[in-house]
């Protein structure tokens, strides 16, 4: 452990932002550079003797938690660095971008704040990256064996990294023009800086992955040949079918699934746009869907100029504590308010929409909403709550169906799905076709970053155990494993 009495001496301190005002004009990360170090030691030293770290349990990785707390506590950078790594591929996404389960189930969090345990791991990362103790680990040797990993998101990358550590030939094919999946496009500048992707992907090239971009299975490869052509191939391809909302006016222009609006910002950062074709600059902007994909759309808007944002929920405000029915160390549902949220705009609640009205041009103009309740079990109308807001641009972030069929790609392999529609896959991620293999949220589906690195990394090891008869890598969850929830 770290400091015996730091959880009782010590309080919660988390990362610091910068003043909303200030970072809504540009587009790098929210948090002051260098706040954390100064502190991050004695959060560290939060963390208690609790005998049962359940923070283990929180996280599918199964990350040494406890270990590397007392490492940083101890400011020993290297050690911390080798302990966050063992069940890690890429703990500068999950520090950034996880919700942070292992929070929820922390043991201290009980009866007080928990330890900050993300910042903790960013910090570790980072002054690992600045230490230069994050270095290429090739193989001693080949295996002769090749594996095409198809996707370049979390969890295609952690599968592609342990794979060529194994010493397998691994080329990874990516859709758009650069690696990296929603980390990339889907995930805004100022919550994730895309430098931090572009390293991990050249460390894995010094490792010996291959990468090809501008290539879809299914529509500029037969996923039939790809199969003929390596030894084994993993599907890691995501969950990018958009939930859609089929009311009147969804045809108008204006209207856009979060993923035709977020990619084009993050090309303009990237330096392919001036100006993205899609602009909340000026506009009324009205986003459907509560979740981290809306908070992502609001965030994004502001930045753009947005005359105004509201974000629209279905489901009721969830409470500021736990609620009875969500005991620890379940992960809670709970009222955040993210960095986004705190640069501006309205969240309503317990809405629904019945319509969008447009103007003579075919445009968005406003949006019809109606107050929602449940009523034994079903949600209903309000009868008189019926009221029209302003929008001249919608987005749509309800969340995602499953993976992307209409490339051929499933039917071009023989896949069989399950019942959710997920690729259907054994207990070593195998799908029903030799010799393929499914990880993330193509096979589990929409879920978390800590989910999709901890499926790759299990499925590595059934398609290493394939190609050689056993395998050593390690394999942190089952495809049927469910978060800790209620």
């Amino acid at each position: 452990m770290a400091d015996p009495k730091g959880f009782l001496t010590t309080g919660r301190e988390v990362a610091q932002t910068r003043p909303a005002g200030e970072r809504v004009k540009d587009w790098n990360e929210v948090y002051v550079p260098g706040s954390l170090l100064p502190i991050i030691s004695k959060q560290a030293g939060r963390c208690m003797d609790c005998g049962i770290p359940f923070c283990h349990n929180g996280c599918p990785l199964g990350n040494l938690i406890p270990e590397w707390n007392d490492y940083a506590y101890r400011e020993d950078w290297a050690a911390a660095s080798e302990r966050l790594h063992a069940t890690n591929n890429f703990p500068e996404f999950t520090g950034r971008l996880c919700p942070a389960p292992c929070e929820s189930a922390c043991v201290l969090g009980i009866n007080q704040p928990a330890v900050t345990i993300k910042n903790v791991e960013v910090s570790i990362i980072d002054k690992a990256w600045g230490n230069g103790d994050v270095t290429p680990q090739p193989p001693e040797r080949l295996s002769g064996k090749t594996v095409a990993v198809i996707g370049s998101g979390p969890a295609g990358l952690a599968a592609a990294q342990q794979l060529t550590r194994a010493g397998h030939t691994v080329a990874v094919y990516e859709r758009a023009d650069r690696i990296g999946g929603l980390l990339r496009y889907g995930i805004p500048e100022f919550k994730m800086e895309k430098s931090h992707i572009n390293r991990r992907i050249e460390q894995m090239r010094a490792e010996g992955t291959k990468f090809r971009t501008e290539t879809e299975i299914g529509r500029d490869i037969d996923a039939a040949k790809l199969r003929r052509r390596y030894d084994a191939v993993v599907i890691a391809a995501g969950a990018t079918v958009s939930r859609d909302l089929p009311v009147p006016g969804r045809e108008l222009n204006g209207v856009h699934y979060a993923m035709e609006y977020l990619p084009l910002a993050n090309k303009v950062q990237e330096g392919d746009l001036t100006v993205s074709p899609i602009t909340a600059e000026g506009k009324h902007v009205v986003v459907i869907g509560g979740g981290d994909t809306g908070a992502d759309c609001v965030g994004t808007a502001h930045r753009q100029g947005a005359l105004s944002v509201t974000q629209l929920e279905i489901m009721p405000r969830p409470g500021e504590e736990r609620n009875a029915n969500q005991p620890w160390p379940t992960f809670p549902m709970l009222y955040k308010v993210t960095s986004a949220h705190e640069e501006g705009g309205e969240r309503v609640y317990s809405v629904s929409t019945t319509h969008f009205e447009g103007d003579e041009d075919g445009n968005v103009q406003a949006l019809h909403l109606v107050e929602v309740e449940f009523k034994d079990g079903k949600l209903e109308q309000k009868p008189g709550t019926e009221r029209v807001i302003p929008a001249q641009l919608v987005t749509l972030a309800m969340g995602f169906t499953g993976t992307d069929q209409a490339n051929g790609l499933v039917q071009q392999f023989g896949l069989e799905l399950d019942e959710r529609g997920n690729i259907a896959r054994d207990q070593d991620y195998a799908t029903n076709v030799d010799g393929v293999f499914v990880a993330g949220d193509a096979g589990r589906g929409q879920s978390l970053i800590v989910w999709a690195i901890a499926e790759g990394r299990s499925a590595a090891r059934g398609v290493d155990r394939f190609l050689t008869g056993a395998s050593a890598l390690p394999a942190p969850i089952r495809p049927t494993d469910r978060a800790l929830t209620v």
